[in-house]
């Protein structure tokens, strides 16, 4: 169930005013609201790949982890498998081509690893990310991160890039619903948090299992396809429109 309003939004805090009524909202696969979409009230970032580039690194990690535990897997393998999914839906699909469960410790020691290797390179923001943000905030747009990645993950990278304090307390992870991308669960969770209907909302996605999570939740999905590894085609077929310069996501949102 999702509140309806009648008032006027404040951007900066993702709230609208002057609520009024309730409504509710139908089945979460509601394209054809998203579809019909007029304005975008929120936008709703992932993280990886869309505010941090972070995937080349954290993929070369997990490749090297893999391999250690006999799952030959280069690290562009283990973007085209795995990316855009939770870490324990992650490790799920890579323990049942082992064929075993992984050690108790894979997952602390990889992310030591992989978080030094961010500080070592060190992470940068998606070029042009920080402007676009700012300048949808500008426009009055309310804006918040909903990711795969851990709370903990998302307070260090987006930390060490500059890009926390842009989304402080707007924060959400798929530890805090019970099914992650592709499933429609985090991006409602957000909505819901925010105070607005899933049709007023654009999600910016670079994974196809996030583009299929937006569209579930009957959400217009834009499609970052900038890095080299973009499954361009796939993002495309999942329902998101492809973008390749975070220059452009302002006009598309507001357009």
């Amino acid at each position: 169930m999702f509140i309806h309003f009648d008032g006027h939004f404040d951007g900066s805090s993702g709230r609208r005013v002057q609520a009024s009524g309730i409504a509710e909202t139908g089945s979460a696969n509601c394209a054809n609201c998203a579809n019909s979409l007029e304005v975008t009230l929120l936008v709703i970032f992932d993280c990886d790949g869309v505010l941090v580039d972070s995937e080349p690194l954290a993929n070369a990690s997990f490749s090297r982890a893999l391999k250690a535990q006999g799952l030959d897997w280069s690290a562009e393998e283990t973007i085209r498998r795995l990316m855009g999914l939770s870490l324990k839906s992650a490790l799920e699909i890579c323990e049942a081509e082992i064929g075993r469960k992984l050690p108790d410790d894979f997952l602390e020691k990889m992310q030591a690893v992989t978080y030094q290797s961010f500080r070592d390179a060190p992470l940068m923001p998606v070029a042009g990310v920080k402007e676009a943000v700012l300048a949808l905030q500008a426009a009055g747009v309310a804006t918040c991160v909903a990711s795969s990645g851990t709370p903990e993950k998302m307070r260090f990278t987006l930390g060490l890039t500059g890009l926390w304090d842009l989304f402080d307390g707007r924060i959400f992870s798929a530890s805090q619903v019970p099914r992650g991308k592709p499933f429609p669960d985090l991006f409602l969770h957000a909505a819901i948090a925010m105070d607005v209907q899933p049709f007023e909302c654009t999600v910016v996605e670079d994974a196809v299992p996030g583009v299929q999570a937006a569209r579930a939740a009957g959400m217009r999905a834009l499609a970052y396809a900038g890095a080299p590894h973009a499954h361009r085609e796939a993002l495309q077929a999942a329902g998101g429109r492809l973008f390749d310069d975070m220059k452009q996501l302002p006009d598309l949102v507001l357009s």
